[in-house]
Parts: structure tokens; C-alpha cells; sequence
């Protein structure tokens, strides 16, 4: 629990602008190091010999279980003790664990360092989203939490460049080391700058705090629209994660891109129209919050409908460079739903509720979306590799592609229900 002095006054414009920037950095990091396995999906293949089922598993399944259930007990911290403290431990634990990826001497090894970094980028996000929620009123938020949310796609950015351009000079082993380090650093300037703020309402707070994670839990899943919009954001990353972890080889065998190429462009891409459009969509989810409650939502709903003729067009491309372009317009649109669908489920909950809120949120996004995604499209691909040669993993990513349907349909029965209105007191 917070005491007073750990809480302290309501942090000024340049503690709040210093502390976004830090847990910004914080998730370009955590994003490098979780992304740099995909750009080298091909060089560990071939030096460990793996199956594409077992890259899916890696870099899906094994990493999503702990990333999303540790995240339950993390975010169970940060809404009883000091948030940066949660994040600072949690940025050491996954930073050394990318490190010690550089010593993975087969599959099992690999894995276990990956579960690793899951253990502990799982400590960030929903501390991070508490924060920011506290240090922003709710019509400045979704743009806050747009700006923090685009982190992912500078972390892929530097996570395709790095780990492209390190492979290609010196190997995979040590694009691992190199991309650990600046995290270590990072922890020690969160833990001893970034102020702690207060935590802006104290709702229940008595009560909250004798109380269990699972009832906890109960209590959060029993709010039927944020039930629908966790399983929506689990079958819309479904095939987010699906088709990103698997552009790489995409580009690769059908296109016959070279990995350093691949590298360079996704890059550009993701830094580009990725985080333009993370940062747009929670401008617009922000204006239309003046007019409608459900602003988060239809700013989702939008971009998913908008997307899904583009995702097909981007796997049945022609050519490299009609895929890159399509690329382009799939990464502005891909995570458009992102900081507009968290807050509006922070506007749900109090203070002491929104971490774990976030939480759940991650537990559905990456169980069924991290989780699930790379795995189902590596294994159609290895299932339907006999039949169609180099048209199996195409053939894959298509096949994922109705769960985003489903994703629409369920934020739209969200939007439908009625939320419990906590928004009042913050």
C-alpha cells in the first residue's frame, strides 16, 4: 500500500511529461527485446533446426502464457505499492533474460529464456496503463496512452533493425546480448526519477485491499462489456500477431526478399505509419469521447472493418512491392484499436482496479491473440506444406483471418451493454 509521502502532490506538467517519456522508452525496450525472435526466425531455425511449429510455439504460445498470467499477480502490485518500483524489477528481469537468450543451445533452452522475458515484460503494461491514468484526465487520455502505445511499433522498428543488421555481421547470438543491455539502464532512471502519483480516486480502497486476486477478478470479468471487449481483443490480435510474427518468412519464401531487406522495410514501416496510427487513433478516440461514451469502441470497430480486405490483399500480393505497400496501410491500421479500447475499459474502473483491468485485457489480448496466432498459422503451414509447397504459409495467414469478424461483432455487443460509471469520481 502507498503511504502519503510515497504518493506525495499531484505531479506538475514536466514530472507528468518526463514520466510518459520514461515508460515510453520502457516499452520500445520491452518490444525490441520481444520482437528481436521474429526478425531471426530463420537464422535460429537453421542453426537449432526447428520446425516452423516449434518457432510458433517460441515465439507465440510459450512466451503469451507467462507474459499474460504473470501480468495477473503484477498488476495485483502496482494497485497496492509503488508502480514505478513494479516496472523498474520488472525491466532487470526481462533484460537479463534477453540476454541470457545469446547461451540458448537448443529448443528447450531457447524456450525456457523466452518464458523468461515473458515473466517479466509482463510487470509493465499494466503498472504503466495505471500511471498513465492517473496522470492524465480522462479527455487527455486515449492520447496518452497512444503515445506510450506506440512504443510497440518503435520497439519493432529497432527490433527488425538491430536484430537484422547484428545478425547479418556478427550472428544471432549477439544481437541478443546487445539489445538486452540499454534496459538494465533504463530500470535504474525509472526506479530513482519518474514520481509516483497519486492515485485519483480511492473507491473502496479498504475493501479492495483485503480482497483476493480471483475475486478480484470475478468482480472485474463479471462486467459483461469488459468481458466482450477482452475476448474482442484477443481474436482481433488473433491474426495481428499471426500475420506479424509471420511476415518475415512471408517475405522471404514467397518473395524472396533477403532477410537484411526485410529487416530495413518492416522497420520503416512500423515506425512510420505502425506508430502515426497508434497515435492518431487515440487523437480521434479522444474528439468523438466529447460527443459518445463508446468513442474507444468505434474507432475500433472501424479500423478492423477497414483492415480485413487489406490483410487479404497483403497475402495474396503480387510482388514484394505491392506486399510492402499494403504492409504500409495494415501497420497503420493494425493497432488503431489499441489505446482508444484501454481507455475506454480504464473509464469502467477506479484507480485501484485499472492495472488489473489492463491486466485481463492482456491476458485475453496475448493468450488467444500472441498465444494462439503464431502457433495455428505455423502449424497450417507445416499441415499444409505436402499439398501446396510454397503457398502453405499464404494459405495460413489467410485462413485466421474470421477471427477478426468476430472481434468486430463482440466490441460491437460491447458498445451495446451498459458499464458501471467509475469515470465520476476520477
Amino acid at each position: 500500500m502507498l503511504s502519503s509521502g510515497e504518493q506525495g502532490m499531484a505531479p506538475g506538467v514536466n514530472a507528468r511529461r518526463h514520466a510518459l517519456f520514461l515508460l515510453f522508452c520502457a516499452y520500445v525496450i520491452n518490444y525490441i527485446d520481444r520482437q528481436i525472435v521474429t526478425i531471426l526466425q530463420e537464422p535460429i531455425k537453421a542453426d537449432l533446426g526447428l520446425s516452423d511449429t516449434q518457432l510458433g510455439l517460441m515465439t507465440g504460445l510459450s512466451f503469451a502464457l507467462f507474459y499474460a498470467t504473470m501480468g495477473l499477480p503484477m498488476a495485483r502490485l502496482a494497485d497496492r505499492y509503488p508502480r514505478r518500483s513494479v516496472i523498474a524489477g520488472a525491466t532487470l528481469l526481462w533484460s537479463g533474460m534477453t540476454m541470457a537468450c545469446a547461451a540458448a543451445s537448443n529448443f528447450v533452452t531457447l524456450l525456457l529464456c523466452r518464458m523468461g522475458v515473458g515473466v517479466g515484460e509482463a510487470g509493465l503494461s499494466p503498472p504503466a496503463h495505471s500511471l498513465i491514468s492517473d496522470y492524465y484526465p480522462p479527455h487527455q487520455r486515449a492520447s496518452a496512452l497512444g503515445i506510450y502505445s506506440s512504443g510497440i511499433q518503435v520497439g519493432v522498428m529497432l527490433g527488425f533493425l538491430l536484430g537484422g543488421t547484428i545478425n547479418h555481421y556478427f550472428g544471432w547470438r549477439m544481437a541478443f546480448l546487445a539489445v538486452g543491455l540499454p534496459g538494465i539502464l533504463l530500470a535504474v532512471l525509472i526506479r530513482f526519477t519518474m514520481r509516483e502519483p497519486p492515485r485519483l480516486d480511492a473507491q473502496a480502497e479498504s475493501t479492495q485491499q483485503g480482497e483476493s486476486m480471483l475475486a478480484a477478478m470475478r468482480r472485474l470479468w463479471s462486467v459483461k462489456p469488459f468481458r466482450l471487449l477482452a475476448l474482442a481483443c484477443g481474436f482481433h490480435t488473433l491474426v495481428l500477431y499471426g500475420h506479424g510474427h509471420w511476415s518475415p518468412p512471408y517475405l522471404g519464401r514467397v518473395h524472396d526478399m533477403e532477410l537484411r531487406d526485410i529487416a530495413f522495410w518492416l522497420a520503416l514501416l512500423s515506425v512510420g505509419p505502425g506508430a502515426l496510427g497508434l497515435w492518431l487513433s487515440g487523437m480521434l478516440a479522444d474528439r468523438l469521447q466529447r460527443r459518445t461514451a463508446n468513442a474507444g469502441l468505434i474507432v475500433a470497430i472501424g479500423s478492423i472493418l477497414l483492415l480485413l480486405p487489406l490483410e487479404a490483399a497483403y497475402v495474396l500480393a503480387p510482388d514484394s512491392r505491392s506486399a510492402l505497400i499494403l504492409s504500409a496501410l495494415t501497420h497503420f491500421l493494425g493497432g488503431a484499436y489499441l489505446a482508444p479500447v484501454i481507455a475506454h475499459a480504464h473509464a469502467m474502473f477506479g484507480s485501484n482496479q485499472r492495472a488489473l483491468a489492463s491486466a485481463m485485457l492482456l491476458l485475453s489480448l496475448n493468450l488467444i491473440g500472441l498465444g494462439i496466432g503464431p502457433l495455428l498459422v505455423g502449424s497450417l503451414s507445416d499441415l499444409l506444406a505436402p499439398g501446396h509447397g510454397g503457398q502453405a504459409l499464404p494459405l495460413a495467414m489467410l485462413a485466421i483471418l474470421p477471427a477478426q469478424v468476430l472481434a468486430a461483432g463482440l466490441f460491437w455487443l460491447s458498445s451495446r451493454s451498459t458499464p458501471p460509471a467509475q469515470e465520476a469520481t476520477a
